[in-house]
């Protein structure tokens, strides 16, 4: 059992926290009262400003939309404003711009581009919207009179500034090829580079709101005129400035020519006495008159136009980036073709009118005029390739001048070719103009001169032949195909050359003389194809041609030296008497040795004073000729003389023996010399 004492303090604890749970009830209850109360207020306060809430909206969204509609109406009437002055300002357009239009553009293009650009807006408008009103026509008027101000700038601008090129700039510009060091690039300024930015924006403006095309007419025709002006200048230049050897002042080319064939005398083997034979072109035109400079002119206009050829390309493709800056994209190809028209006529022209010169003097057997046909003719062939580019996108008849051009003269050349060859088979001079002397025929020497001339132009001179020929192998024009016609043609002049000169050696009555006339020109036709290359170009057809003139070279040798037998023959071991040693001659045997010895000193005579007056004009072959005489005639002189000089012949021996051995053999050197 519990003790009573612990049991009241057991039973004082249980209430004393019953007391506080009832306490903190009680506290509990009142919190929750007071809770509830203040519920009840917010619900009340949240009722009441709910109901505010909804006054005010019902309020404010009235107002909110008056003042919308209020902020709508406003912006209208800026708007409306706004769009009034506007229609105004274009209504004083035309006094506002008139001023400008009709002061022109030069200085202030800038400005003078924004008026029109009101003026073209104000047109615009006034068509749209007031078609009727006057003042369409105020400002139409206004524009194409601004318009017509901007196309006179263009022109004047175009005039003022345009420029002939000068020949020097040009040499300068074309030279630029040939150098082999490399060098700045000489660049043209057609137009000063503000004065091209004008000009620029000018034709935009004509293009894209003046919807005009005349500008571009203007344009060509301005610069088609210094095209074609500074060409003729640059021709000029080298009328004017060339030197007797035809060479034109140039800084970028000193003492340069360029495709123009060497019109140099070629030196002939031991000449030293042939004065007759002279330069081709003079040779050729002997027969037709005096043309004294005739020669250095058309090396002079030769070289004009081949420069002349270069500058037109040179210059037509500068010309054609300046029009890309100026002319639309799909106007340029019409406007360049255009453009260039005058200069290429005029440089076409000129090539047809050298084809036609060439042609005529053909026609008289005149050859050295074809001489300028073979550098222009090789000088366009080499240039065709920058033409057809520069002028791609031309019309087709531009492009085709050039192709007609090199077939005009391929033909004239040709025919030259053919002409010449015939003309060195049928040449009819025989007896008039045969050399006394029986040296080298003029013939010869111009035929092989004109050959010599041809090894410049071995390509071109091919082409032509190839040019000629209808089989399907020609049209090829392959380099080995013309080297080979080239060399069928040289080996056909020579031929007609060697016929023409047996044909002309039968003039002479003497067969020494005739055999020395032909030995001097096969000699002289030999030695110069072995100092060229026409050697190599005969042997590619005729692998014989150097042995063949050896041999006719020594045939003519022999023949001639038969003409000593009449001589030799007098002294010959079987024509003398024969008589024993030691008895006394007959009167007929002594009579036969004085007639051996007259014959032979009548014979030697003769001849010497006959072939001293001939020439052969190669020492080589002068002195082997000489040598191998001499040495017959003394061998023969010698015997004579040793076996009859102390035979008691005749009381006056030197009456019979008038020269010694080394008499005979002085004689003889003195062959083929005029001058001893």
């Amino acid at each position: 059992m519990i003790p009573p004492q612990e049991a009241s303090a057991r039973r004082r604890e249980i209430e004393d926290k019953l007391k506080q749970e009832e306490e903190t009830l009680s506290f509990i209850k009142d919190s929750l009262d007071k809770s509830d109360q203040l519920t009840k207020n917010m619900v009340s306060i949240l009722s009441s400003f709910e109901s505010r809430l909804m006054k005010l909206e019902n309020s404010i969204i009235p107002v909110h939309k008056q003042t919308e509609n209020l902020q709508r109406l406003q912006e209208n009437v800026e708007k409306t404003l706004s769009c009034l002055d506007h229609v105004i300002s274009y209504y004083h357009v035309a006094s506002d711009t008139k001023k400008i239009i009709r002061e022109g553009p030069t200085g202030r293009l800038e400005e003078y581009l924004g008026s029109m650009a009101k003026v073209q807006k104000a047109v615009e408008y006034f068509q749209d919207n007031s078609p009727d009103s006057p003042e369409l026509n105020k400002v139409k008027l206004l524009f194409e009179r601004g318009k017509e101000s901007l196309e006179s700038e263009f022109r004047s601008l175009m005039t003022r500034h345009s420029k002939v090129v000068s020949p020097v700039l040009i040499l300068d510009l074309i030279s630029g090829e040939d150098e082999l060091e490399v060098q700045e690039e000489v660049s043209l300024e057609h137009l000063p580079e503000g004065v091209l930015q004008d000009v620029i924006r000018i034709s935009r403006w004509l293009v894209e709101y003046g919807h005009n095309q005349d500008f571009m007419n203007v344009y060509y025709r301005i610069r088609s005129s210094m095209l074609d002006r500074s060409i003729k200048g640059l021709k000029e230049h080298f009328r004017k400035n060339s030197s007797s050897s035809g060479v034109p002042y140039s800084p970028a080319i000193p003492n340069k020519r360029k495709d123009t064939p060497t019109k140099k005398p070629v030196k002939r083997p031991g000449h030293e006495h042939d004065f007759r034979v002279k330069h081709l072109s003079e040779a050729l035109n002997d027969k037709h008159g005096p043309l004294a400079g005739r020669d250095d002119m058309l090396d002079v206009e030769t070289d004009a136009y081949i420069h002349c050829i270069s500058a037109f390309v040179r210059l037509a493709q500068s010309e054609y980036q300046l029009l890309t800056d100026i002319i639309p994209e799909h106007h340029q190809k019409k406007t360049f073709n255009s453009l260039i028209q005058d200069a290429l006529e005029g440089l076409m022209l000129e090539g047809e009118n050298i084809g036609a010169a060439a042609r005529k003097a053909i026609g008289r057997h005149d050859y050295s005029a074809v001489l300028t046909v073979f550098p222009i003719l090789r000088h366009l062939k080499q240039t065709k390739p920058e033409f057809d580019q520069v002028l791609q996108g031309t019309a087709v008849s531009t492009k085709n001048k050039l192709p007609s051009l090199i077939i005009t003269l391929e033909n004239t050349g040709a025919k030259a070719l053919e002409d010449f060859a015939d003309n060195i088979k049928n040449d009819p001079d025989k007896e008039y103009n045969m050399p006394k002397d029986g040296t080298v025929h003029e013939l010869t020497s111009n035929a092989i001169l004109f050959l010599q001339q041809l090894l410049d132009f071995q390509e071109t001179a091919g082409a032509m032949l190839a040019s000629q020929e209808t089989s399907s192998s020609a049209t090829s024009y392959s380099s080995e195909f013309s080297k080979r016609l080239l060399s069928t043609y040289i080996c056909k002049v020579l031929g007609n050359l060697q016929l023409n000169l047996l044909s002309k050696s039968k003039v002479y009555e003497d067969p020494a003389l005739s055999a020395i006339f032909l030995h001097n020109n096969y000699n002289y036709i030999l030695k110069s194809l072995e100092k060229s290359e026409l050697i190599q170009l005969v042997a590619v057809t005729q692998k014989t041609a150097e042995r063949s003139y050896r041999e006719h070279i020594e045939q003519q040798i022999q023949t001639y030296q038969r003409s000593w037998l009449k001589v030799t023959d007098y002294i010959a071991e079987k024509n003398l008497p024969v008589f024993q040693p030691g008895v006394k001659l007959r009167d007929k045997e002594r009579q036969v040795i004085k007639e051996r010895f007259k014959g032979f000193n009548d014979g030697l005579e003769e001849l010497c004073k006959i072939q001293k007056a001939w020439a052969i004009p190669d020492t080589e072959q002068r002195d082997k000729i000489r040598q191998a005489q001499k040495h017959i005639v003394k061998e023969t002189y010698g015997a004579f003389l040793h076996r009859y000089s102390s035979v008691p012949f005749t009381k006056n021996p030197e009456k019979y023996i008038k020269y010694r051995v080394d008499q005979v053999g002085d004689m003889i050197d003195r062959l083929f010399d005029t001058s001893a």
